[in-house]
């Protein structure tokens, strides 16, 4: 018997983050907004990520546990879990990052009283020990595409989109960054992403995570404008050399 269908799923891509994986559920579990599922894709951790995660499948049926066979990349198990998401809203929670208990309830409250169906929230830094850095990251009222190309100021772990009015949108198939190329996706529909002006989400900041390193940073954007984007030479190097400037200027 199927169950009805969920108004929110949670997609929630998971590689060795036995450490954190269970307080992240936790934030979800704790939501005030229960009307949702939990789709938790493992990409073959090595750890035992799969068996925590397992263990809250099985005290919560809302939770849905999906195993790739083979290490695929986070592209890869946010797209599976979005294919397989019953929720009209899309939302996203990474396996080291939390949420505030009201995040889904007043997000959604925003975007439905205004009409919205692509939107983000504040959030705040934490250390992979769990303690703040001291850092709320608020980006600006509205972006539009032209704009995000210059700095991609959407934390993933704030997103919802409607697929009842964009219909279900993936990830390109790219090792990183692909959470930028979707927000861009999406953008290049005319679309303007709005901001929720609240701290609704905690961010951890890993050793060697790719929005902390800034040479990385520059590596995988220019892949992005030049491979998915399909910029030529000229005007992948202006946008990056925007997405530089800003993030040298909030250093």
């Amino acid at each position: 018997m199927k169950t009805q269908q969920p108004m929110v799923t949670v997609v929630t891509a998971l590689y060795n983050s036995a450490t954190f994986i269970g307080e992240t559920i936790e934030s979800v579990l704790a939501q005030s907004f229960t009307d949702w599922e939990m789709i938790i894709v493992d990409d073959c951790s090595t750890d035992n990520s799969a068996e925590i995660a397992a263990g809250y499948r099985e005290k919560d049926s809302r939770i849905i546990l999906i195993s790739l066979e083979e290490n695929s990349g986070a592209a890869v198990s946010r797209n599976k879990a979005i294919e397989a998401a019953r929720g009209r809203y899309i939302a996203f929670l990474d396996s080291d990052d939390r949420w505030h208990p009201e995040k889904l309830e007043m997000q959604l409250a925003f975007m439905q009283k205004r009409n919205f169906s692509f939107t983000h929230t504040w959030y705040e830094k934490y250390n992979e020990a769990g303690k703040s850095l001291g850092v709320i990251v608020t980006p600006p009222e509205s972006m539009n595409y032209k704009s995000l190309l210059k700095s991609n100021r959407i934390g993933c772990l704030t997103v919802i989109y409607d697929t009842e009015k964009l219909g279900k949108v993936y990830m390109p198939l790219i090792r990183k960054r692909q959470d930028y190329g979707l927000w861009l996706k999406i953008l290049k529909k005319n679309i303007i992403i709005h901001v929720f002006p609240e701290n609704m989400a905690y961010y951890r900041v890993r050793s060697g995570s790719i929005s902390e390193n800034k040479l990385e940073m520059v590596k995988y954007n220019w892949m992005l404008y030049r491979k998915v984007e399909k910029f030529n030479f000229f005007l992948s190097v202006y946008y990056l050399s925007w997405n530089v400037f800003r993030k040298l200027r909030s250093s």
